[in-house]
């Protein structure tokens, strides 16, 4: 997340995020946990080894060596400095590479320079894991002494494949190599890795099987305001929702719609698309061709189905966008030429969308509203964030075109919540426990009241 904030009255009032007690926590003084899971002020950290996982993951210049971006580093320095002002043994665990292809691993020696920089203190490094030399690394600590240890992922049983292919449960995850090796020389845990919350991962839900745990204040912020907009939103509360990641779109949809918390979505992009051929709209023959050789037919279905139940709240576009020769055309739905592929939104549906951007209160945004990174498909989109920015209303975005977007207009400052988080996010809003926040509920239970 970007933890800029607009200022006003509407996004001062969405920041209230409401505090829950929890029968484990017991009610006592000084308990600040939320959502069943403890923060930094329930746990003493003074003289504690503390193994923080954070989310470090950045894009590489694998020539370079270089971190083509910081801010995943930056947004966890809060947590990693107040851990260490308190007089913590710091561990810091992170990964560094994406999916499950092992050419994509790299190590976090960069992220180390970076964090050093960042925090204005000496930040150790090795490479190593879960080894002794890592181990004899952790007990060398003195309090308020970071230590980073190199990639997670460079242990099979923190990758992908192997947590698709093997599905080990919590207790299974607390009985693998890195839990072994690492629990019995560390007194807490700490989680500030909502990016990855998604992921049911040894280094992310085993811990909390053995160890006290809780969560830092990024993942405090990250989980607190999305669970504010699926919970209690200030309202209307609008989703706009568009891109081409169609199974992650109608998942979170359907649940948004059925628990009420949109009080209005705007569609964009392919799942506008869908929406506009399920209904027998004329959209453009190319369309729907490609929406079929995609293999997305099966949603044409649950659009109809979703439009059939909750239309009264579901915008489709008026009118649709094509590039013709390098330049763009516009057209109401009926006007749209039968061989066209429509790549974004007119300018009428901007428009009615930017009334609805500026009279809501909360906007949660995931997807673009059309191919954005070509000039003539991208007017659409640039309208609609131009809206986000305009509005008064406490805007959360999501995933890595809505962030792209962003940037390339130069309106990160004047969103209200980033989330870099992607997966995260979308597995959270569709309804799913995401398994490092069931991990951390049960770590809770092992911290002293």
């Amino acid at each position: 997340f970007s933890l800029a904030r607009k200022e006003g009255p509407a996004a001062g009032e969405a920041a209230k995020v409401k505090q829950e007690k929890s029968p484990a926590a017991g009610g006592g003084k000084g308990d600040t946990m939320r959502f069943g899971i403890k923060t930094l002020d329930d746990v003493q950290a003074e003289g504690k080894t503390t193994l923080c996982r954070v989310d470090i993951n950045q894009p590489v210049d694998r020539e370079t060596g270089k971190l083509k971006s910081i801010n995943r580093i930056e947004a966890c320095v809060p947590t990693i400095k107040e851990l260490s002002d308190k007089g913590a043994k710091v561990v810091l665990l992170a990964h560094q590479g994406s999916d499950i292809e092992y050419k994509n691993f790299y190590s976090t020696k960069p992220h180390a320079e970076v964090l050093k920089t960042l925090l204005g203190r000496e930040v150790r490094w090795i490479d190593d894991v879960c080894g002794p030399a890592a181990r004899a690394a952790v007990r060398d600590l003195k309090n308020g002494e970071i230590l980073l240890l190199d990639n997670v992922r460079f242990v099979a049983e923190e990758q992908t494949l192997f947590e698709m292919k093997l599905r080990l449960t919590h207790e299974q995850q607390a009985k693998t190599l890195l839990v072994e090796k690492l629990a019995p020389l560390a007194d807490l845990y700490v989680c500030d890795a909502f990016a990855a919350a998604h992921r049911d991962q040894p280094s992310l839900c085993g811990f909390e099987q053995v160890l006290p745990s809780c969560m830092g204040r990024l993942f405090e912020k990250e989980f607190c305001t999305v669970s504010q907009v699926m919970e209690d939103p200030d309202r209307p509360c609008v989703f706009v929702l568009g891109g081409a990641k169609i199974s992650d779109a109608f998942l979170m949809m359907k649940t948004v719609l059925e628990r009420g918390a949109a009080d209005r979505i705007l569609t964009g992009g392919l799942v506008g698309n869908i929406f506009l051929t399920a209904l027998g709209k004329e959209i453009g023959q190319g369309s729907v061709d490609f929406i079929m050789k995609s293999n997305y037919g099966e949603y044409i279905a649950k659009a109809k189905e979703l439009y059939a139940r909750y239309g009264e709240r579901i915008t489709l576009p008026a009118d649709l966008a094509w590039a013709e020769a390098g330049r763009r055309r516009e057209a109401s739905l009926g006007g749209v030429p039968a061989d066209i592929a429509a790549v974004d939104i007119g300018g009428e549906t901007a428009g009615i969308y930017r009334e609805a951007i500026l009279n809501a209160k909360t906007v949660f945004v995931n997807g673009p509203m059309g191919v954005f990174e070509q000039a003539p498909s991208e007017a659409g989109t640039k309208a609609v964030w131009r809206a986000l920015a305009d509005t008064r209303a406490h805007t959360v975005l999501g995933g890595g075109d809505s962030i792209t977007a962003t940037e390339k207009y130069g309106l990160t400052d004047k969103m209200g919540y980033i989330c870099t988080g992607g997966g995260a996010l979308i597995r959270f809003l569709t309804g799913e426990e995401l398994p490092v926040v069931k991990a951390l509920r049960h770590g809770a239970g092992l911290c002293e009241n």
